[in-house]
């Protein structure tokens, strides 16, 4: 693509920018019924998310560092959801659909700051399960508050500056010709394919950001759980083995579900990328596993449905005296 940066007319034209999202409108049909089944979505995550936060607050058998994280993560999916879900609900309400120049920098900005948050949660969260599966005699030594207050915080505010900066970078770029996103949120692809300058740079800081911020930590993951998977073989109890693979297998079927849909929208090659397959992936990664993450976190694990059928009884015991 010829750079065309140095043009003083079209610099200051991106002072003005609008983008318009195109979304779904292609499929003009059934635009009613999307909007129903995402607002469907939406609200199985808040409220699924809401109760894995409300029941490790309030349960004193899940007061443990593996819940401290899944409360941390549960957060974390409703405040990622956020950043697109609701916007995408109010443009299938409207007739335009056009956003800012600094409301879609600034939509990418939380998206990929909660996206590396999450990359980071994950790993903290497969960490935890490695000592606690390798080395149970020190779990509780190892995993003190301290260190999981020290790593959640770690994982909130690791991708700020970055992500920052990065941002800029690409909100810094001319917008000079066509304004319509070929998306459903300013997620980076398509926002870079609308700018006429020079990206090449831009579009090596995305595998080196991904490679850091997806990659390594995805690395960190996989490291982990080769080191559960032996010790877990050793164990000389079936009942114990399998109780340890119940514990694992839902953080690894989340992991699989979010950092490979992830690595594969952007460390594909360039030449790959298309429109449809874009906003197909986004919508695994944005809207899909953020609903299916809770149910496996919660169906899945014996001691949170325990939890949860103690937190019932409780309402049902006190619903009669409010009454």
């Amino acid at each position: 693509m010829e750079s065309t940066g140095q043009n003083p007319p079209q610099r200051n034209h991106t002072k003005l920018v609008e983008f318009i999202f195109l979304g779904f409108s292609n499929i003009p049909n059934i635009q009613e019924f999307l909007f129903g089944l995402f607002l469907i979505i939406y609200i199985i995550i808040l409220m699924g998310n809401s109760l894995i936060i409300i029941i490790t607050h309030v349960e004193p058998s899940l007061q443990t560092p593996m819940y401290f994280f899944l409360g941390n993560f549960s957060f974390l999916e409703i405040c990622y959801v956020s950043v697109t879900v609701p916007r995408l609900l109010t443009d299938f309400c409207r007739q335009t659909r056009n956003i800012s120049f600094v409301a879609c920098a600034t939509q990418m900005y939380f998206f990929l700051v909660f996206g590396a948050t999450e990359c980071f949660i994950l790993t903290a969260m497969a960490y935890d399960r490695y000592v606690a599966i390798c080395s149970p005699l020190l779990y509780p030594i190892i995993m003190n508050h301290r260190l999981c207050i020290q790593l959640a915080t770690g994982c909130w505010v690791s991708g700020i500056p970055v992500h920052m900066g990065f941002t800029y970078l690409i909100f810094s770029l001319p917008f000079c010709g066509p304004n319509q996103l070929n998306h459903f949120f300013c997620d980076i692809p398509p926002v870079l394919k609308l700018a006429c300058g020079d990206t090449l740079v831009i579009e090596m800081l995305v595998y080196v950001i991904t490679l850091l911020v997806v990659t390594i930590p995805f690395i960190l993951i996989l490291g982990s759980y080769v080191r559960i998977i032996s010790t877990i073989l050793k164990l000389p109890s079936a009942t114990g083995r399998r109780k340890a693979f119940s514990t694992c297998s839902s953080h690894l079927m989340v992991v699989a579900l979010f950092f490979g849909s992830g690595i594969i929208t952007y460390l594909r090659p360039k030449s790959s990328h298309s429109a449809g397959t874009d906003k197909f992936l986004s919508l695994f990664y944005t809207i899909v596993t953020p609903m299916f993450n809770p149910m496996i976190y919660c169906l899945r694990n014996k001691d949170f449905m325990v939890a949860l059928k103690k937190l019932h009884l409780k309402w049902i015991v006190l619903w009669p005296h409010k009454t």
